[in-house]
């Protein structure tokens, strides 16, 4: 989970709201690996309606991505379980996600 306090927080329930879906021009935003990044500009196609990972959007997805299934998750994904193999795929999914805005979540409901 990210450490920097200066990023903007969202819950799980605050992230749901940025899935695309919401019937007005929102941004959309996937969690990964504790932090929250904007792909509306670049992966609309990808996450939006529609796209092949909007199953993604407005969620944490880490555990999918991890372990490349596309069952999500209502809850915090705990990854303390993950195989190395899993964590070096996250770790790949998450320099892709670098170049986007970041900002972090919080278990906190």
């Amino acid at each position: 989970m990210s450490g920097d306090s200066s990023l903007k927080q969202f819950t799980l329930d605050e992230l749901c709201c940025f899935d695309g879906k919401s019937g007005r021009p929102a941004p959309i935003y996937v969690a990964l690996n504790g932090n929250v990044f904007d792909v509306t500009e670049k992966g609309i196609h990808f996450y939006g309606p529609g796209g092949p990972y909007e199953a993604f959007a407005g969620r944490d997805a880490s555990r999918c991505l991890a372990t490349m299934t596309m069952t999500t998750s209502e809850a915090y994904d705990d990854l303390s379980d993950l195989s190395p193999e899993q964590r070096q795929s996250l770790e790949r999914w998450e320099v892709q996600f670098k170049g986007e805005c970041r900002f972090s979540i919080t278990t906190n409901q």
